[in-house]
């Protein structure tokens, strides 16, 4: 018998590691979109408004700096809500199992058999899983949690500055060193592809539809520039 029949999950990897490619996704691509969109939605309001570089500059360097603190401090303070969440859910199964060890066997029992398990398949599943490490199995099945793989909000944190500072250096530099002129609409083009590339990148780390995908980000991102720039045309004109 080889590896593969024995162990089915061997001849897919990609499997294994669906849940970090997920969380990648929502820390990294997902801070890279917003990046490059606010970056992008501000800059072109400014250039709509002025020609003066240093404002321009100015604008773009702190659009970044702001942007990029908010989003690592707004992911670490709600990634470590949930952490706390899932610590305190860990804890409250843990005393649980200890002053009430037959309810909580009953219970997973029964948590088996919602999947299509027959009761004495069951029963059986939770008595082996029970002897082995109960507050894991229980965790697993009722509260979807992993005691192993408990979220870590510095990961998120440090992911998602890093990537909103990525995604909002190609608007500032288009938008610093293109020709007054051509500001505005290198700046929409530069965006489009980037969301674009953004967008090939999520599908792919999420094995989800790549032009579904690539229509949201694109459309998302054009529409927020469109009003910002109309903002900034208004301003320009009457300030």
């Amino acid at each position: 018998m080889t590896q593969s029949e024995t162990h089915p999950t061997a001849s897919f990897p990609d499997e294994e590691a669906v849940s970090g490619r997920l969380n990648a996704l929502r820390a990294g691509v997902l801070g890279a979109n917003d990046g490059i969109v606010s970056v992008a939605a501000l800059l072109v309001g400014v250039v709509a408004a002025t020609d003066n570089a240093s404002i321009i500059l100015t604008t773009a360097v702190a659009g970044i700096a702001a942007g990029a603190l908010s989003m690592g401090v707004g992911e670490y303070v709600s990634v470590s809500s949930q952490r706390d969440a899932e610590q305190a859910q860990l804890e409250r199964e843990r005393a649980w199992h200890d002053h009430r060890p037959e309810w909580e066997l009953e219970q997973l029992t029964r948590l088996h058999m919602e999947t299509g398990m027959s009761e004495a398949t069951a029963r059986q599943a939770a008595i082996e899983q029970t002897a082995h490490d109960p507050l894991a199995a229980h965790a697993r099945a009722h509260l979807g949690i992993d005691p192993e793989e408990l979220v870590n909000p510095w990961h998120a944190a440090f992911a998602s500055l890093g990537a909103f500072t990525l995604g909002g250096i190609f608007p500032l530099l288009t938008a610093v060193l293109a020709p007054h002129d051509l500001k505005a609409p290198l700046t929409f083009a530069v965006v489009i592809v980037a969301l674009a590339i953004s967008g090939t990148v999520s599908a792919r780390l999420g094995h989800a539809p790549r032009l579904r995908a690539i229509v949201r980000n694109v459309i998302g991102g054009s529409l927020a520039m469109v009003i910002t720039y109309g903002i900034g045309s208004f301003f320009g004109v009457h300030v």
